[in-house]
């Protein structure tokens, strides 16, 4: 049974840093492409980033050169590098994986003010 578990999320001031983690279980990190996705209050879960097997990365326009997603194989664990957090980047953040079907993890809340 696949798992994942997000940890990070928390309240950072706008302009501040987070790095998200996604701990797998029940598969490798390293064989299927990770995704991250957030859902802001009153509004559809986007995609944000992601990660594919041979290590391409490929991010939403609104993160472009401020979020950098990348992967310990060691263990079993993607990351999200969030760096000069804006309000708008508010919302609560996913790790998603299809392997046989979708996966997604609980969640991990990111709060940023102004």
């Amino acid at each position: 049974q696949v798992q994942l578990v997000e940890s990070g999320g928390g309240l950072v001031q706008a302009g501040g840093s987070l790095r998200l983690s996604c701990v797998a279980s029940g598969m490798l990190v390293s064989i299927r492409p990770m995704g991250w996705y957030r859902q802001a209050p009153g509004k559809q879960r986007e995609w944000v980033a992601t990660i594919t097997s041979s290590g391409n990365t490929d991010y939403a326009d609104s993160v472009k050169g401020r979020f950098a997603v990348s992967r310990d194989n060691a263990k079993n664990t993607v990351y999200l590098q969030m760096n000069s957090l804006k309000p708008e980047d508010t919302a609560v953040y996913y790790c998603y994986t299809l392997y046989g079907m979708n996966y997604w993890g609980k969640g991990t809340l990111v709060t940023v003010s102004s």
